[in-house]
């Protein structure tokens, strides 16, 4: 483990067990009706931008490492540019508050 990992664990308690745990629900939640809908408008809920629905990715807005959990409030699909922009930092609107 890289030492900012080992700070990130230490300071929001988010261990591996509850990563994987989380990852879990995710994947299944990416195989549900609910996330076909979710995505079968196209659009990156950040960017805004149009996509083949095959080509958006699930985004937790509080990111696991975080303390986010695998919920339908905290999912969001999004376009692997701005998924990959993001990574495990809260979007700007979240950071305003």
């Amino acid at each position: 483990m890289r030492r900012n990992d080992d700070v990130d664990n230490f300071i929001f308690g988010v261990d591996e067990s509850f990563i994987r745990a989380e990852r879990n629900k995710a994947r299944d939640l990416r195989r549900s009706q609910w996330w076909q809908q979710k995505t079968a408008p196209g659009l990156c809920h950040y960017c805004q931008k149009k996509f083949a629905s095959s080509e958006l990715t699930m985004d937790h807005v509080v990111p696991l490492a975080l303390g986010g959990r695998s919920v339908k409030g905290n999912l969001v699909p999004c376009c692997k540019e701005c998924n990959h922009a993001k990574k495990a930092s809260l979007p700007p609107e979240l950071e305003k508050l």
